[in-house]
Order: C-alpha cells, then structure tokens, then sequence
C-alpha cells in the first residue's frame, strides 16, 4: 500500500478549514496558551494527511481528526489522552455530524502514535496517512513520509511550529516523573 500518489488537484497549503477552526475555537479556553501551538500541529498534520493520501475524499474527517487527536492532553489534562480525545471526537459527531463515520476517527485517533503501519481497519489507507502525518510533524520534518521537502518548508511557514515541540517534551516528561512505568502510554 504506497500512500504517496499525489493528486493533481491538491495543491499548495489549506490555510482554514471550517471544521478545525470551529473546534479550535470551541476549546481555545482549555488549550489557553498553547492553542496558536495546537492550531499550527493540527493543521500541518491535516495538510500532510491530505497530501500523503493524495485525494480530498476524506477532508472533513481528517479535519476532526486532526482537531481532536490530541486534545485530551488540554481538555482531560492527561498524558494518556488517546481515550478522551476519541470521546471528545464522537461527541462532537454524534452532535454535530452524524453521517460522519465515528468509527473511522476513533482509528485514525487511536493509532495515530502506533509503531507499526497500519494495515487494516475501517479505511486502512486514511488511517495510516494520518499515522504519518503526525510523525511527520512531530519529528519536525526529519521524516518526510515520501512527500517533497519544499511542501513541508511551506507549511511550517504558513503554521510555524511555535514551540509545539518543546511544549510536548516538558508535558512528556512531567508525566514520566509521576507515571515512571507507563511514560509513553499513547504509543500502539
């Protein structure tokens, strides 16, 4: 399953999406100082999915997705945030998305740190470009996921990492100290 077939018709960087944007302002109070951080994450994952699909037919629920993933961190004040940020997610979509599939953004959120491609599930193929795309950003570009590196230049200027990553080491190891046994228990 190459994942790198790049569509013609997706070009350059999506600055706003409705649906993240929504969402990101919905919750800007628990974010609070890191929202511009979370902002710029969410959508340079959800640009880089875009991409590494290669097709828009997926947009919305990578926008969720993307808006969601990680959220449990801020809103559940948690480290271990794969279970709050998939039941923020389907919160969201039983409220304001029904026809949205609940089960594939469940997926793509709980395998999103998973070690090993993804292979099979609801869409296989949607979850493992998310998958990437979220290494992608957070080895800051180191792995590229196949995709040109004058694209991932792009969008880190349209949405600067502002300090996306530090915040996450200091998170990280503030959970290390009081979970010593568990201190990554996102990774699959």
């Amino acid at each position: 399953m190459d994942l790198v077939c790049h569509d013609p018709h997706i070009v350059g960087v999506v600055e706003r999406h409705p649906i993240i944007d929504d969402l990101l302002e919905e919750w800007g109070a628990a974010l609070g100082v890191d929202r511009a951080r979370y902002c710029g994450h969410a959508y340079r994952v959800y640009n880089v999915a875009r991409r590494v699909l290669g097709s828009k037919r997926s947009d919305d629920e990578l926008a969720v997705a993307s808006a969601f993933h990680d959220l449990g961190i801020w809103s559940d004040g948690t480290f271990d945030y794969l279970a709050p940020s998939i039941a923020r997610a389907q919160a969201y979509i039983a409220r304001h998305a029904p026809e949205m599939p609940a089960a594939l953004i469940a997926e793509v959120i709980e395998n999103h740190h998973r070690i090993r491609r993804v292979r099979f599930g609801v869409d296989a193929e949607v979850i493992e470009a998310f998958r990437r795309a979220d290494f992608v950003d957070v080895s800051r570009g180191w792995y590229t996921a196949g995709l040109d590196r004058s694209f991932l230049r792009e969008l880190v200027g349209v949405f600067p990492y502002a300090g996306f990553h530090g915040m996450l080491v200091r998170t990280a190891l503030s959970w290390c100290v009081k979970h010593p046994l568990r201190p990554l228990p996102m990774l699959r």
